[in-house]
């Protein structure tokens, strides 16, 4: 019997779905091919790409060493913080009690927080949340005596949700000193997803906007039906549909903004981030990739090298 060799055609194409937020294969594919440290390479001098070994230990310095130095000086500092991230924020809470940080002058803010079907924002006690989780795995893994005040400890509720970007440029004396985030399935930064309620004409438009209530992409309900804190085992039915999160201004009023993009699936090669980092850095500025606003701002970003690695075809792997 002879061995048959399939060659598979070449010229197949397809428009993507309408759930698709970009939907351009070409480009898609061009940035696709891009790897390792080149990257890291950005028209934008402003726009810094490191592709590192692992990112999450030059976050924890950053932001240790951000808190350290306003406390050594008397100051103020306002953070936006993204959650869950207990590997980050036990490690951070761990040096702030090794080397006696004081932070009574440290104001946090979680960046979002899920909303039901009704847009009725969850509460701290809800345990997959994200003040419960920067609540339990930050604030009170603080020695008491070092410990921000509570009213120092910020997150989006039904009666702050309307004032809350307010809330971020008071406290900052115009936007907050540090914001640190990581790209979602769609791109997302926060819940600030690519749907209607943050879609606009122009970037300028878009980056004028507040926090807000929105209704969740669904790519961005099952990346969270992987999510520990849901049983990573695709329960979708157990995600809500909805989110209060921080607007682009947010992010734009932001003195620092730090990126890290080093998400793989409970720590094997498979990962949704892969495609959306190429997206996020080397892509066109757009609502549709929204982490894309980055390009234009002054940035840090550092990439896993887990996340930089070459991706193609590979028809003998499955899930």
């Amino acid at each position: 019997m002879k061995n048959i060799i399939f060659d598979p055609p070449t010229d197949f194409n397809f428009v993507p779905g309408d759930y698709v937020p970009f939907k351009d294969r070409e480009l898609c594919e061009k940035l696709r091919k891009i790897s390792g440290t080149d990257l890291e390479k950005h028209p934008n001098p402003d726009f810094k790409i490191k592709v590192m070994m692992n990112p999450h230990p030059v976050l924890i310095a950053t932001l240790f060493s951000r808190i350290k130095e306003a406390s050594e000086n008397g100051r103020k500092i306002t953070l936006i913080l993204g959650n869950p991230e207990p590997e980050t924020y036990i490690p951070l809470a761990q040096l702030i009690n090794y080397f006696k940080v004081d932070c009574s002058k440290v104001h946090i803010f979680a960046m979002d927080e899920w909303a039901d079907d009704q847009g009725n924002i969850a509460p701290e006690t809800y345990k997959a949340g994200f003040a419960h989780s920067m609540l339990k795995y930050l604030v009170y893994q603080i020695d008491e005596k070092l410990r921000m005040p509570l009213e120092n400890v910020h997150y989006p509720t039904n009666a702050n949700i309307n004032d809350y970007s307010k809330m971020i440029t008071d406290c900052g004396e115009g936007g907050a000193d540090i914001c640190s985030s990581s790209p979602g399935w769609t791109g997302h930064m926060a819940f600030i997803d690519p749907v209607s309620d943050f879609i606009t004409d122009t970037m300028e438009e878009y980056l004028e906007q507040e926090a807000k209530i929105v209704t969740l992409h669904p790519l961005t309900v099952a990346q969270n039906s992987l999510h520990g804190v849901f049983g990573q085992s695709g329960y979708v039915a157990d995600v809500p549909p909805k989110a209060a999160t921080i607007g682009p201004v947010d992010v734009k009023n932001a003195r620092e903004r730090i990126e890290v993009h080093a998400l793989l699936t409970n720590n094997t090669f498979s990962s949704w981030q892969r495609m959306t980092s190429r997206l996020v850095l080397h892509g066109p500025v757009t609502p549709l990739v929204p982490s894309s606003m980055l390009q234009l701002m002054k940035t840090q970003v550092y990439v896993s090298e887990e996340i930089a690695a070459p991706f193609e075809c590979w028809e003998k792997v499955g899930y």
